[in-house]
């Protein structure tokens, strides 16, 4: 596979503070890469940056293409799409509604029409919730809304931030499983910060840890499940 994101030398701060201090690392095209850490680690911080939501320097690249210097809805446009923790859905608008609106940067009504059809195929809880006001639905459901409004967007790569916080075990392993399909089935590969060590483990290929903004172990999903740093720190055992 070939690297579809590339960053270098990836820094960002909030005013004064510095949360990112040089990051490297890429993506594969079509993998899942999570990036692990505790709280304040810099995990979201990465996400924003690479959405060019903080202050940021650096180099970003998306299949070759400079971003760094692009506004978030540029970035968009050109394939990202981004579920920022805590849903971010628009809670007056319908289920549907909201999914209409993740495909604002589209044209052509009837491959819209065919893509809302594809998102209730991977949830189907939405597509009978598809006249229900978004704020009414449970904490699963307004999580899958989050994911179905950014596939919407037909991204080339999807940027997940705790998608599991907050949710009951059983529905993260059902939305986890429907991630699994979904970068399988159309090929949509996922930068994913998780704080389920072991989940987001599963799903992804490769892995980042990341301490007080900088990375200081990496590897594969099958290397890092090995770490005895990792293990004793972030799996319990």
């Amino acid at each position: 596979m070939s690297r579809l994101l590339e960053v270098k030398g990836l820094e960002a701060s909030y005013g004064p503070t510095k949360a990112l201090h040089g990051l490297d690392f890429g993506l594969e095209d079509g993998g899942v890469t999570t990036i692990l850490g505790a709280n304040g680690a810099g995990k979201t911080t990465t996400l924003r940056a690479i959405s060019g939501m903080v202050t940021r320097n650096g180099e970003i690249t998306l299949g070759g293409k400079e971003l760094s210097s692009m506004r978030p809805a540029e970035i968009t446009r050109e394939g990202i799409a981004h579920v920022p923790e805590g849903r971010g859905t628009f809670v007056r608008m319908s289920t549907e509604d909201n999914l209409q609106l993740g495909a604002y940067t589209r044209n052509g009504k009837a491959e819209i029409a065919e893509d809302i059809e594809r998102v209730y195929s991977y949830f189907p809880i939405l597509k009978q919730r598809r006249n229900q006001q978004a704020g009414t639905l449970s904490g699963g459901e307004a999580q899958m809304l989050a994911v179905g409004r950014a596939l919407m967007l037909r991204p080339r790569l999807l940027l997940l931030d705790e998608p599991s916080f907050g949710l009951a075990p059983l529905i993260v392993q059902e939305l986890f499983e429907i991630l699994k399909k979904i970068n399988s089935e159309d090929g949509v590969s996922m930068l994913l910060v998780e704080q389920n060590a072991a989940l987001a483990l599963e799903l992804a290929d490769h892995a980042y840890l990341l301490e007080t903004g900088n990375i200081v172990i990496s590897g594969t999903s099958e290397s890092i499940l090995e770490n005895e740093t990792v293990r004793r720190s972030y799996l319990g055992y």
